[in-house]
C-alpha cells in the first residue's frame, strides 16, 4: 500500500484533495497506536501525518498551547509538567506513543473526564481538511 507522508498542512489538503478527485480512500494515520481499535481499514494509501509534529507555541500563563497533530503525548505532558501544569481530561496512550491528534480523533479521555470534561471539550481553534 502506498504510503503519502506529509510535513505541512498543505501536502495533507493537496493528498487529500488528490485522492477525493480520484474517488481513492486514505487512511490518515499519526503514530497509528490505535489501528486495532474497530473494524479493520481499508484504504488505498495511507497518509501519514507524523511529520506534522512539534509543539507551535505554549503561554503557561494563558493555560494555552498550540501543537500540531502528530505531536506526541509524551511531549506535550512533558512541556505542561515543566510549568507545573497537566492535561486535566488525563489522556492514556502518552506510554504508548500516541500524538495529539489521536487525541482529539479518538476524544481520548481517562478517568477525571466525568469532573474535568472530555478531551474535544479542552481544543479550540482546530483547523482540518475535506479535501475541498
Amino acid at each position: 500500500m502506498e504510503t503519502i507522508a506529509a510535513t505541512t498542512a498543505a501536502e495533507v489538503r493537496d493528498a487529500v484533495a488528490a485522492a477525493a478527485a480520484a474517488g481513492r480512500r486514505l487512511e490518515v494515520r499519526g503514530a497509528g497506536t490505535k489501528r486495532s481499535f474497530g473494524a479493520p481499514i481499508e484504504a488505498d494509501a495511507v497518509l501519514d501525518v507524523g511529520g506534522l509534529s512539534g509543539v507551535i507555541d505554549y503561554e503557561p500563563t494563558e493555560l494555552v498551547l498550540t501543537a500540531a497533530p502528530g505531536t506526541p503525548l509524551a511531549v506535550v505532558e512533558q512541556t505542561l509538567a515543566a510549568h507545573g501544569q497537566h492535561l486535566a481530561f488525563e489522556p492514556p496512550g502518552a506510554a504508548a506513543g500516541g500524538t495529539l491528534g489521536g487525541v482529539l480523533a479518538g476524544n481520548e479521555s481517562g478517568p477525571r473526564r466525568i469532573a474535568a470534561g472530555a478531551a474535544r471539550d479542552h481544543f479550540l481553534g482546530v483547523f482540518a481538511v475535506s479535501g475541498r
